[in-house]
């Protein structure tokens, strides 16, 4: 059974730093391509950064240059090392694993983690 376990958030005043992981299991792991999300009060869930299985990247407009998202397969595990925090990221960080199989994509969810950036 395929679990996303994410870690890594709390409190940080602005212009400060964190990371965020992401323990995939269940899946196999080198395969997938991997994104983060985040979902902050009264709005949708936006894509934050994505990666795919061969490494390629992107990333919402309003986090370029701030945020980088990495994997190490080695260690089932996917981060967003996120600098330069702004008041407008704070929200609920989600992690999310999709395959593809015969054609037809599944996708995975973490539980999310808070990231709270105080100005």
């Amino acid at each position: 059974q395929a679990q996303l376990v994410e870690s890594g958030g709390g409190l940080v005043q602005a212009g400060g730093s964190l990371r965020l992981s992401c323990v995939v299991s269940g899946l196999m792991f080198s395969i997938n391509n991997m994104g983060w999300y985040r979902q902050a009060p009264g709005k949708e869930r936006e894509l934050v950064a994505a990666i795919t299985s061969g490494g390629s990247t992107n990333y919402a407009d309003s986090v370029k240059g701030r945020f980088t998202i990495s994997r190490d397969n080695a260690k089932n595990t996917v981060y967003l090392q996120m600098n330069s925090l702004r008041s407008e990221d704070t929200a609920v960080y989600y992690c999310n694993a999709v395959r593809t199989i015969g054609g037809v994509p599944f996708g995975y969810w973490g539980q999310g983690t808070q990231v709270t950036v105080s100005s």
